[in-house]
């Protein structure tokens, strides 16, 4: 697992060492740290570390000072460096002693001269910052031409929550000190590549985790020497409409090709189901289905009465029941559908659907309000997004970063609401389905975008599901051989 620790609980950690290492101590290892991080880039980008550029973007706090400490020690393996001061008089005094020792320059203000950087780092804001770089920081940002290294985390991005609520750095690195915090994960695309730095840290247990690809390749269900189709999840699709008949054909064909168990369809768009897999069992109606361990319901499948009662009917029965698109409209109209359900449940909103739900916009702080939903109405909930956020009701939160957004295409959340679905009838928690889904649903997607740009590429849901196959076959590649 990947942990990510808040601000607060980063703190918290701090505060021992703190107290028992000679002053400077932690911030010259962060520097230390940055120092290498900075080198092999140079090193990768120019093909060098002595004489190559550095400018230093220094705010007043601790990332400041890290900053300069590192400047401090790439000065002294023949790198030039300049530090740009955004506010002299508030500099971290040690830090800027060091790097004016080792022959580094200082300039002052947010109007100074940048000079011609091969790379800036960013040490403008710290943990402690929120809000939006202010309007000198955010000029002086403007005028960066160069790569950026983010110092812990990019400036102006909230820690905690991930939001940019206005002008922040965009990094193509970020060194993070000690811990993962959330916005490596929420804000991925201001955050870059991520490279963490052992600082001596024991911040404890983490409340927000993601799987890795081994882990994920591990997990996957896949035949046992007694296996059949019916040991291995028999899930249920309710999806699809007379109207919408290729969510019907999505949702259960990503059901198909996720697993080797079997799949039931039962709906209206029957025949085009059949058309395109044939191996799928339909029938009219919920309660002609036959026997199954878990249901999807909602997606394509309407609003109106006879979409309700087929949603009342899976909700009724005793069984994990994913809830997705035109199902969450109908439980936002009536959420005593899921109040006091036994049997678990998965809401899969993207952030409209979560507004109609919980009445409130998620976007400021998708974690945290993912966790109220779920707490509140006793269900798993899925937040889609670039960065998939999955709250449990007790609070534990499982994220996934895309990579991308080459799955922000119609039909691609009822690929991953038959992906998903399969692998809970499979016997897995919902939360593990949910982001065991989300990882090959992202991989698929970035599979399917080819040697384009999977932050650019335009794909279809079909081309999506038709690479779900070889996104499962890559994570379990990566599993982790057995002792």
């Amino acid at each position: 697992m990947r942990d990510y620790y808040p601000a607060e609980q980063v703190r918290a950690a701090e505060a021992p060492l703190l107290a028992a290492l000679p002053e400077g101590t932690l911030m010259r290892r962060a520097a230390h740290g940055l120092e290498l991080v900075v080198a092999s880039e140079l090193r990768s980008r120019t093909g060098g570390v002595a004489g190559r550029r550095v400018t230093l973007l220094v705010g007043s706090g601790d990332n400041g000072g890290d900053a300069l400490w590192a400047g401090a020690m790439l000065r002294r393996r023949g790198v030039a460096v300049r530090a740009v001061l955004l506010d002299p008089d508030r500099a971290h005094a040690a830090g800027l002693a060091a790097l004016r020792a080792a022959g580094g320059r200082v300039a002052r203000g947010s109007e100074a001269d940048l000079g011609d950087p091969d790379l800036v780092l960013d040490g403008i804001v710290g943990l402690s910052g929120r809000g939006p770089l202010r309007p000198p920081a955010a000029a002086l940002v403007r005028r960066v031409a160069a790569p950026i290294v983010a110092v812990d985390l990019p400036s102006g991005v909230d820690p905690d929550t991930g939001e940019a609520p206005g002008p922040a750095v965009t990094a193509q690195v970020t060194v993070a000190f000690g811990a993962l915090k959330p916005v490596h994960a929420l804000a991925a695309a201001h955050c870059g590549r991520v490279e963490l730095v052992d600082i001596g840290l024991a911040p404890g247990e983490a409340s927000v985790r993601a799987l890795t690809a081994s882990e994920v390749g591990a997990r996957w269900p896949v035949p046992g020497a007694s296996d059949d189709k019916y040991t291995q999840g028999v899930v249920g699709v309710v999806a699809g409409s007379a109207r919408y008949p290729g969510a019907g054909v999505l949702c259960a064909g990503a059901a198909v090709t996720a697993t080797s168990g079997m799949v039931r369809y039962a709906g209206t768009a029957a025949a085009q189901v059949l058309s395109r897999w044939p191996e799928v069992v339909a029938a009219d109606c919920v309660e002609d289905a036959g026997r199954v361990q878990a249901w999807v319901v909602g997606p394509g499948a309407g609003t109106g009465e006879s979409a309700a009662a087929q949603l009342r009917a899976v909700l009724g029965t005793d069984l994990p029941v994913l809830v997705d698109a035109d199902g969450l409209t109908l439980l936002a109209a009536d959420p005593g559908l899921v109040a006091g359900r036994s049997a678990p449940t998965l809401l899969t909103p993207h952030a409209g659907e979560f507004a109609r739900l919980a009445g409130v916009d998620p976007a400021a702080d998708r974690v945290g309000h993912t966790r109220r939903l779920a707490a509140d109405w006793g269900v798993t909930v899925l937040l889609k997004g670039r960065c998939t956020v999955i709250a449990r009701p007790d609070g534990q939160v499982l994220l996934n970063d895309a990579a991308g957004s080459a799955a922000a295409t119609p039909g691609s959340g009822d690929v991953l609401a038959g992906m998903v679905g399969a692998l809970t009838a499979s016997g897995l928690d919902l939360a593990m389905a949910a982001a065991m889904g989300a990882r090959a649903h992202s991989l698929a997607a970035n599979l399917a975008a080819g040697e384009r740009s999977v932050t650019a590429a335009p794909i279809s849901a079909g081309a999506l599901l038709s690479q779900v196959r070889a996104a499962v076959r890559i994570l379990r590649a990566q599993q982790v051989p057995k002792p």
